[in-house]
């Protein structure tokens, strides 16, 4: 993220709302607009979209509007985002065209988010129907996918297209499920090869390797998201409400029993070199603390929301002299093929670089300590 060194030495956030010191810290170190339209800056701005509802402080969603009209031009047009790509990573920032739309009565998002839909008209997907994490990884479906397309497609919905398109949204976590979970431990590898043909998969199942922190906490922060939108009537709804709990209960089951808090191979905290990882436990306590709030989760979750809520304060947290948040022990990256061969070997996920203030667990935990202050 982008420094300013001047205006954060003169910031001082007094709150008791990790969410808002968070959040507070993020406008002090990053006033000026990003360059690229990347779907990490988009999970930052859900934190924030939420923080300005709870404050009612105008000041984070006139920085939402700053940063997207960025990209969103006078015609609606979005800049630096190309349709033919079809990489489902470049959905994701649409989810907050909805909310500029409904404060602004801006036509242009609206019609911003028409074009990010009408990637999905078109994106390619496996045999069965679920798109492909992008067009340069056929025929591949990565659970980070899942929160990158789904609740946008699903609010698109809900907002301006047909209700039967629900069907659609909700076949997408049903082939996610369906093929990349362990009978075993009940936990969802990174990724699947309906080809069986990428060097990182098994021959027999097309799954990945290993179970990395990050994928699952973006794959239980989609369903979440998406039963906001999936209607209490529809077909598929109790599947949903099911993958969510069970995916959360096995994900409780390999949790780092001291901290609280989750490694970044999840399944393997006792092998050298692992390490907790803070940008999955956020995303495993959002998925938790608003399963609570929404009803979507049994009530003795929220006991389950506090450990981890602790274990990330006194983990990953350090505030500096100025007074500024900071999260540490944030994986940069993880991902599988490509050029550079990624093997999805349990030593290639602890060889990525940890960093402090990666926006994807910034945004995170700004989203997850949001719902957990509300229950």
């Amino acid at each position: 993220m982008a420094n300013s060194t001047s205006q954060a030495a003169t910031t001082t956030i007094k709150t008791d709302s990790w969410a808002v010191r968070m959040s507070d810290s993020v406008l002090a170190r990053s006033p000026e607009s990003y360059e690229k339209w990347e779907y990490d800056h988009g999970v930052i701005y859900k934190g924030l979209e939420w923080v300005g509802e709870l404050t009612g402080d105008p000041k984070y969603m006139k920085y939402i509007k700053k940063h997207m009209d960025h990209f969103v031009d006078e015609n609606g047009v979005i800049q630096h985002y190309n349709v033919d790509e079809y990489n489902i990573d470049h959905i994701n920032n649409g989810k907050l065209l909805f909310p500029l739309y409904h404060v602004t009565g801006d036509e242009r998002y609206k019609k911003a988010a028409c074009q990010l839909r009408s990637q999905l008209e078109k994106h390619p997907r496996t045999s069965e129907g679920a798109f492909w994490h992008k067009q340069i990884y056929p025929y591949q479906i990565w659970l980070d996918g899942l929160y990158m397309g789904a609740p946008f497609y699903a609010e698109f919905i809900r907002e301006l297209g047909d209700p039967s398109e629900f069907d659609d949204v909700t076949l997408q976590f049903k082939l996610c499920y369906k093929h990349t979970r362990d009978p075993k431990t009940g936990l969802l590898y990174h990724a699947w090869d309906e080809k069986r043909e990428q060097h990182w998969c098994n021959p027999e199942t097309g799954c990945s390797k290993n179970f990395w922190g990050r994928s699952m906490g973006w794959f239980v922060m989609a369903l979440a998201d998406v039963l906001d939108y999936i209607p209490e009537d529809h077909a598929d709804r109790p599947a949903l409400l099911n993958m969510l709990t069970g995916t959360l209960e096995a994900l409780l089951k390999v949790r780092d029993e001291a901290s609280g808090v989750f490694y970044q191979v999840l399944d393997m905290g006792h092998v050298k070199g692992n390490y907790l990882e803070s940008s999955a436990s956020c995303m495993i306590l959002y998925a938790i603390a608003k399963g609570v709030r929404k009803g979507y989760l049994p009530e003795h979750y929220r006991q389950e929301a506090e450990i981890i809520r602790k274990g990330i304060i006194d983990e990953f947290i350090t505030i500096t002299e100025e007074g500024l948040v900071n999260l540490n022990k944030t994986v940069q990256v993880s991902g599988l093929g490509g050029k550079d061969r990624r093997d999805g070997t349990f030593a290639y996920y602890i060889s990525e670089p940890i960093v402090t203030n990666d926006p994807k667990g910034i945004g995170a935990f700004i989203q997850a300590m949001g719902e957990a202050e509300r229950i």
